[in-house]
């Protein structure tokens, strides 16, 4: 029973090193993960914006308002997919791909992120 809870107190102090910027490194995944944050955020934005013009008006979608496409490009961003149906017009499809494929980045950058934090701490010298 100690062992989980070391780990949690581990990984806590860790969270808290990464949050405050404690060292080098600990600045630098911060700023990462901050940076995809905050990109992600704006890209939500964008894309619901796009998606309420493009489908507003298109028979047979469920777009009909800004809380209905934020709503869309949150839970296409989030799970990559969504309880709405698909899109129905062309620019909207092309919007929906492209939230995919970022999401498949994000993921993958998140991880490399971490994994560069974690041979840096293992490594100190190596140049991540």
């Amino acid at each position: 029973m100690r062992y989980p809870v070391r780990v949690l107190s581990q990984a806590r102090s860790e969270l808290h090193a990464v949050m405050r910027a404690q060292g080098k490194h600990h600045a630098r995944l911060r700023d990462r993960v901050a940076a995809i944050v905050f990109a992600t955020i704006g890209i939500d934005l964008v894309c619901a914006l796009l998606a309420y013009v493009l489908e507003r008006d298109q028979k047979g979608s469920e777009i009909h308002s800004f809380g209905s496409a934020i709503f869309w490009t949150t839970t296409q961003l989030l799970t990559v997919s969504s309880q709405m149906p698909n899109p129905i017009s062309t620019g909207a499809r092309i919007l929906d791909v492209f939230m995919e494929a970022w999401a498949v980045s994000v993921v993958a950058g998140l991880a490399a992120a971490v994994g560069a934090f974690f041979v840096h701490r293992a490594d100190p010298g190596a140049t991540v």
